[in-house]
């Protein structure tokens, strides 16, 4: 039976805040080891029976940072751009949709791209086991088996006992202390993944009956997408009439077909700092240590240094992050009340909430290094072979020294290169672009003057990524 990965790439993970952020979320980064959540979660894929290129879904705002990883890990799959994030129900069903224009009705192996999953062996050997079932109709989740009484999961009771998937009985929202005790004595009870294993077809069946406005309005979005090469853009006025609904709440918490599958795996969703803790390596004294970080007396802390040293005496039980432009303190305990911050940052209009100091684009990134009324100092990062939009700007203008690599300079109706420890002018409402011609990073520091310095003076006339009158 073919396999098709799904891999769900949504999400602003704000619970890991201020490493995450909305414009650049967790599944991204590299927190356990070198590679990030999304190229780890596409690894372990690796060595299943019938496995075919996966559909990952993302959000369009993030499509070059995602397409850029899946370069990285030898991926090639067929990326869909949400227009606008609506929950799980309806990104698998776009996903579902494209599985089956070929006139094929693979299984669809739906991931979340932001978990940890420690045995990937395992992981594998479970979805083999869970194949047949899938295959004559079943809509399958993997039931983390639960090693202790957490209370930040959802529930899954299963029918009876044994290994092999299970009529599901109920899913249970997140429970008390005593609670999720009781349900971890039990045995009957495992933590809900939010994976999941079924046919295509028995999907779209199941989703039709259950939540038919959203089957409609996914098929009108399919019938009116775009396509280029190996990228689905979703009709967008149709996706965002679409609601937004999860897979469990729209079909699987009503569906008479939901089955559950045992997974012993070392799984964990990464939900939290807490979590992170748990899943990273720890000293002697249960501390996770990670960057230029010094602690004297600590115990049980995870303490992390993203750009400076960070230094900890008689800490217990305690999350220390810090970024370029931010720090976040807060007991062990208390990780998943990070959300709350954030939601009353963005309340109040934050743009740390969003974004970091370091800002990532299809070209490589810029880092705002420094900020006054009048003027603004920015170091420029261009990828080898990658080119600014061609551009201008109505209240400012930039200098430019390059400090590494080789610069092409358009400039009106000038081109020319500089290099190391060279430096150029552009004028206000002067055409200007950077290119990268070599294979090495090219870093620039721009200074910019003017009255308004805002992101949105930009006027694009060209952009080879397609960005012609945005600012993104």
């Amino acid at each position: 039976m073919l396999i098709v990965p799904v891999i769900l790439c949504g999400g602003s993970g704000s619970r890991l805040w201020p490493l995450s952020r909305a414009a650049f979320p967790k599944q991204l980064l590299p927190l356990l080891g070198e590679h990030s959540l999304l190229q780890q979660t596409l690894a372990r894929l690796d060595g299943l029976a019938g496995l075919q290129p996966p559909i990952v879904v993302c959000n369009e705002s993030q499509r070059f940072l995602v397409a850029g990883q899946l370069r990285e890990a030898g991926s090639e799959p067929l990326l869909v751009l949400e227009p606008e994030g609506r929950n799980t129900a309806p990104a698998a069903t776009l996903a579902a949709l494209a599985a089956r224009a070929g006139g094929d009705d693979p299984l669809l192996l739906v991931l979340p791209a932001d978990h940890l999953l420690r045995d990937a062996a395992a992981f594998r050997s479970a979805v083999s086991a869970a194949a047949a079932a899938a295959a004559d109709g079943a809509l399958l989740t993997f039931g983390v088996v639960p090693t202790a009484p957490e209370t930040g999961y959802g529930y899954i009771r299963a029918d009876g006992a044994g290994g092999g998937p299970r009529r599901v009985v109920e899913f249970v929202e997140k429970p008390d202390t005593a609670t999720a005790r009781q349900y971890l004595d039990s045995g009957a009870y495992y933590w809900n993944s939010g994976m999941f294993l079924f046919r295509a077809g028995a999907w779209l069946e199941e989703i039709g009956q259950q939540a038919p406005d959203i089957l409609a309005a996914c098929e009108r979005a399919f019938a009116g997408a775009g396509r280029d090469g190996d990228t689905l853009r979703p009709e967008p006025q149709a996706f965002c009439a679409c609601r937004p609904d999860s897979i469990d709440y729209a079909v699987m918490e009503k569906t008479g077909r939901a089955m559950v599958l045992p997974l012993d795996a070392g799984w964990s969703d990464i939900g939290s700092w807490s979590a992170l803790h748990a899943a990273s390596d720890q000293d002697a004294g249960g501390n996770a240590l990670i960057g230029d970080v010094h602690a004297v007396d600590c115990r049980n802390s995870y303490l992390r240094a993203e750009s400076r040293l960070v230094t900890a005496v008689g800490l217990d039980g305690c999350i220390v992050v810090e970024t370029k432009d931010a720090v976040l303190v807060v007991p062990r305990e208390r990780s998943q009340d990070v959300k709350r911050m954030v939601d009353e940052l963005g309340a109040a209009g934050r743009e740390e909430v969003r974004l970091g100091r370091e800002v990532f684009r299809p070209w490589g990134s810029y880092d705002s290094l420094d900020a006054a009324p009048g003027y603004q100092v920015k170091r420029l990062t261009v990828l080898p072979g990658a080119v600014l939009s061609l551009q201008l700007h109505h209240h400012r203008a930039e200098h430019w020294v390059v400090v590494a690599g080789v610069a092409r300079i358009t400039r009106d109706d000038e081109v020319f290169e500089l290099k190391k420890n060279e430096h150029t002018f552009i004028p206000v409402e002067a055409r200007h672009r950077i290119e990268n011609p070599g294979t090495e990073l090219l870093h620039i520091i721009e200074v910019q003057v003017g009255d308004y310095l805002g992101e949105d003076d930009i006027v694009r006339f060209e952009d080879k990524y397609g960005r012609q009158g945005r600012t993104d």
